[in-house]
This record gives C-alpha cells, sequence and structure tokens, in this order.
C-alpha cells in the first residue's frame, strides 16, 4: 500500500511545519516536499490542508478486562481498543498482573489470552509485581525477553508491596535496563481514616476524597524517591494528582534523581467538588488517588508546560453506573475508576492547545513521543520520521464538537465530560499507515498488534529541580 498525505501542519517536539508524508508498506518514507514521481495511480493521495498531524498517541496506562472491587471493568479489549483509536491512540500499554502464588508468565499469558487478536490499536503490556520472591526475580529476564520492560508496583490495595520489596524491586528491574510505575498512597493512613469515617457513619461519596488526602500521596511519593534513591535506580510516578506530590519530585531531582512523572486528564479538568454532587452522582468521579483542588489542576497544567511531567495518561478503568452502585451503601465499595481513552486527545488539544496552556509540540511530547522513548518503543513508534511506523492523528484545529455519553462507543453509559464543549476535532487516524477510524467512526477493526517493547535506550530528559522548587 501507498500512500501521501499532502500539506498537513506536521508536529514533533521541535514544532510544526508543512509537509508531505510519504508512507509505503505502513512505514514513513519520506517527509517534506514529494516529487511528483510518487503521486502514481496505485497510491493514495489524502489532502491534509490546514489539519495538524500528530504521531499516533500512546496511552501507557489502561486497564482493559480487570476483575477489581467485586466486578470486571467494563471495557475489555475489544471495546477498550476500538475507543481508544477513535480518539486517536494508536498504541496501549495496559496492566498484565500476577497474582499472589502465580509466575510473571502465568501473569503475562493471562493477559495475552485476553488481548490476542481482539485489539484495535497495536498494545503491550506493564507487568504488575505482587509475590516477590526468587523465583519473580529470575523472570525479569525473561519479562524483557517477551517485550515487557516495565513493571507496575502499588503501595495501596491488596495488591501493595511493601517498603523492602519495593527496594529490592527497584534495584532488581535497574540491573536488567527496567523500570518500575508506582501508584503512591500511604496505606496505613487511608486505612485509618476509613475506619473513622465508617464509625462516625460518613458511609457517602464525600468520605472518598476525604479518607485519601493530598498528603497521603505525598508521603508516599516521597517514601517511594528514598527507597528509589538508596537502589539507584529510575521511577516513574504514575497518575499524579497535587502540588504536594510534585513538590516531592522536585526536591528528589534536585538530589540528582531521576524521576519522571504522569498526570491523567481528570486532574487537569475535574476537581474534589464534584464528589459533593446530590445522591449518588459523585460517584462517578470516584477513581483513587481521587480528584484534588483547583489550584492543584493549575499547577500540574504548569508542570506540564515546563517539561516536569513527562506523560498524559487516562488510567482508563470503566464502570458502569450500575457497577458503582456496589458502594451505594459504602463509599469503599464503590469501583475506583473512570473512562477516558475516547476523549484524552481532542481533551489535550482543546484545553491546552487551544485554550493556550500548552504548545502542540508540548502536547506531540506528553502524547506520543515521550510515551514512545519511556516505554522501549522510539523511533517505531512516537515520531513522524523516515523508518518510522505510519501511526498518525490528523487532527482539525477550528472544527468543534460536544462530548456526549450517546455518542461515545467505549462500554460505559455515562460520560465524565458530558456536555463538554472543545475545539479539535479528529478527522482521521492512521495505524501503521493504514487509515483506522475516520469522521467520528471506526473503519478498520482488530488490526492491533502486540507491540515487543525494547529496554528504552532514548532517554527523556527532566528538570534538575533547583529551579523548579516553589515554596
Amino acid at each position: 500500500m501507498k500512500r501521501i498525505i499532502k500539506g498537513g501542519r506536521v508536529v514533533s517536539s521541535h514544532g510544526v511545519r508543512i509537509a508531505d508524508i510519504r508512507i509505503e508498506d505502513g512505514i514513513i518514507k519520506e517527509v517534506g516536499e514529494i516529487s511528483q514521481q510518487f503521486f502514481t495511480e496505485d497510491c493514495q493521495v489524502t489532502d491534509a490542508s490546514g489539519m495538524l498531524i500528530f504521531p499516533g498517541f500512546i496511552d501507557v496506562h489502561t486497564h482493559f478486562d480487570l476483575h477489581v472491587a467485586g466486578t470486571v471493568t467494563a471495557d475489555d479489549f475489544y471495546t477498550g481498543t476500538k475507543a481508544a483509536i477513535l480518539g486517536g491512540t494508536t498504541t496501549i500499554v495496559d496492566f498484565a498482573t500476577q497474582y499472589p502464588g502465580e509466575t510473571l508468565m502465568e501473569g503475562l499469558s493471562n493477559w495475552h489470552k485476553k488481548a490476542d487478536g481482539k485489539c484495535s490499536c497495536d498494545y503491550g503490556f506493564h507487568m504488575s509485581i505482587t509475590d516477590w520472591n526468587p523465583e519473580t526475580s529470575r523472570e525479569i529476564e525473561t519479562m524483557m525477553e517477551e517485550g515487557v520492560s516495565t513493571f507496575k508496583l502499588y503501595m495501596t490495595y491488596d495488591t501493595q508491596v511493601d517498603d523492602k520489596t519495593i527496594y529490592q524491586i527497584l534495584k532488581r528491574l535497574d540491573e536488567e535496563g527496567g523500570m518500575a510505575g508506582v501508584h503512591c498512597e500511604n496505606s496505613g493512613l487511608i486505612e485509618a481514616l476509613q475506619e473513622e469515617a465508617v464509625s462516625q457513619g460518613r458511609m457517602g461519596v464525600a468520605s472518598h476524597p476525604a479518607t485519601r488526602p493530598a498528603g497521603a500521596e505525598a508521603e508516599a511519593i516521597s517514601r517511594l524517591l528514598r527507597l528509589a534513591e538508596a537502589a539507584d535506580a529510575p521511577v516513574m510516578v504514575v497518575h499524579l494528582t497535587c502540588e504536594e506530590g510534585l513538590k516531592e519530585i522536585r526536591r528528589a531531582r534536585k538530589r540528582g534523581q531521576v524521576v519522571y512523572a504522569e498526570t491523567c486528564p481528570q486532574y487537569l479538568l475535574m476537581d474534589d467538588s464534584l464528589y459533593e454532587l446530590p445522591g449518588f452522582e459523585g460517584a462517578r468521579y470516584v477513581i483513587a488517588p481521587p480528584l484534588r483542588k483547583v489550584r492543584d489542576q493549575e499547577v500540574l497544567w504548569e508542570a506540564l508546560a515546563s517539561g516536569e511531567i513527562q506523560t498524559v495518561s487516562t488510567d482508563h478503568c470503566s464502570f458502569t453506573l450500575e457497577q458503582k452502585r456496589l458502594g451505594e451503601r459504602d463509599f469503599r465499595k464503590i469501583p475506583g475508576g473512570m473512562p477516558g481513552v475516547e476523549t484524552r486527545g481532542v481533551l489535550m488539544y482543546s484545553e491546552g492547545v487551544a485554550a493556550g496552556r500548552i504548545r502542540p509540540e508540548d502536547m506531540c511530547r506528553l502524547l506520543s513521543e515521550n510515551p514512545a522513548r519511556l516505554y522501549g518503543m522510539y523511533p517505531e513508534k512516537g515520531v513522524i520520521r523516515p523508518g518510522s511506523q505510519a501511526d498518525l492523528v490528523i487532527l482539525n484545529p477550528e472544527a468543534e464538537t460536544v462530548i456526549r455519553e450517546a455518542d461515545q462507543i467505549q462500554n460505559v453509559d455515562y460520560a465524565p465530560f458530558e456536555g463538554r464543549k472543545v475545539k479539535g476535532v479528529i478527522r482521521q487516524v492512521y495505524l501503521r499507515g493504514e487509515l483506522a477510524a475516520e469522521n467520528g467512526r471506526v473503519v478498520k477493526e482488530l488490526a492491533g498488534k502486540y507491540v515487543h517493547r525494547k529496554v528504552p535506550s532514548v532517554p527523556v530528559p527532566v528538570p534538575a529541580g533547583d529551579m523548579q522548587e516553589k515554596q
């Protein structure tokens, strides 16, 4: 298949330029002014004049077909990846889990069974480690051979690992060139606050944020980073929500540590006032860590623009309203999570670029290039240049639409951003040179391939921390 996308405004982390893109057999062959000799009868030509062309977005934080909180997430790999490709995400990295008593290979095999043959975008896996022992340690090398170069650790939930284990895992991963992303919340403090709330009869939605305060996140981030310092290992703080947590990252960077950070659209665009909605409405927004204050949103946007935060993912973990009602009488039983893969791209463009908070090149860095670099997919993905896979998002920067549950394809009966008007509409999405989505429709399903991710060899720069430290 030969294809030329002509006259678009091609976005990279360095800027925007008008250029043509020539594609053959799913690979970008040329970016620039294409010679007329390539405009042959067997070449499909797309006019992208006035459009922005981004490298395919990469979402490195999804939870599809996950058994959790007494139920299973509403989106499996079939519905989730269809929603992802429609939203411009051409690659997801989901969290496979080694449950206690399992080997890492057993956990990975279970997730391949869930995903293989069911994905409409490319996909890979992190491995969540819950059972650390000598055999698990030996399997780290095997995981690398299987294309799993990054891992997940929890400091809360029933899958959490203790401080000793975190240190040992970080040290072992560093030996193999791997990296861990860590969910940071102080589980002991959360449990104590929850017990207090229950004893006082405060069982409603508002007790969710009250029992998972920003301080519980910041303390866990601080403790993680001291463990990473002792292990002399890089680490990723996932779904950062608050200024307090960012300050801990700044301090670690000032000490000379390599610390990466991720946040999500919900933490940039929503605040904890939603938990005060009448009745059970606030349960739609129950996630962990919870939504924070407006001030935290402002700080996170500034950190995105300055390069302090490296990626924006979704933490897509969807439940229907009926599933949320599992916690109607007890806030602790509300399944935590929201959908996000279908709207991340347009929200980041509309509320980020169009609103003047970030530049197009920042959006490219946050949604495409940095994830590819950090998670072992660069330069095959994350960039528009000769030799890279032709994963492309063509976005009309002037078009407008409104987010509505009735229009979405993710398998959820509500839209967290219902009624929000957005500027910037995705016109086409290409996966390895093939048109996969167009004008709000998925036109090619089940084309996703497993991404055998490498040990990252192309670092992503992070600020030193001293210029960013603010009191």
